[in-house]
């Protein structure tokens, strides 16, 4: 699992390349994102074009990051997540909790 966070109009976009699944991959999601919304920076855009898969630990490390930023009054969007993750959303009923995108402007200017 790679990760890049840049920074796009204040809000943070975290890349994600790989598979998000037990083990170190997720260790270092969670890091990334226990860091970021540690600092305050709670309008983040998960850009998962380039993660193929996620298993139920990532899901549900996505839902505790989730539940964080909107605490804090932010947010966590969706950016071109594949069709496996989609689904895989749906089939555990979470995918309605997520705001999902396939335009990176439309994702960061629904931060603003």
């Amino acid at each position: 699992m790679e990760i890049e966070v840049r920074t796009q109009d204040e809000v943070k976009v975290v890349k994600l390349r790989g598979r998000l699944t037990m083990g170190p991959p997720l260790d270092r999601f969670n890091e990334t994102m226990t860091e970021l919304l540690g600092q305050s920076h709670n309008k983040i855009v998960l850009d998962l074009e380039e993660m193929p898969a996620v298993d139920s630990s990532g899901i549900g490390m996505l839902m505790r990051h989730l539940t964080t930023a909107k605490q804090s009054g932010g947010a966590i969007r969706l950016y071109k997540p594949t069709k496996f993750t989609l689904q895989t959303l749906k089939m555990v009923g979470l995918l309605n909790l997520f705001n999902t995108y396939e335009d990176m402007g439309q994702a960061v200017d629904s931060l603003q």
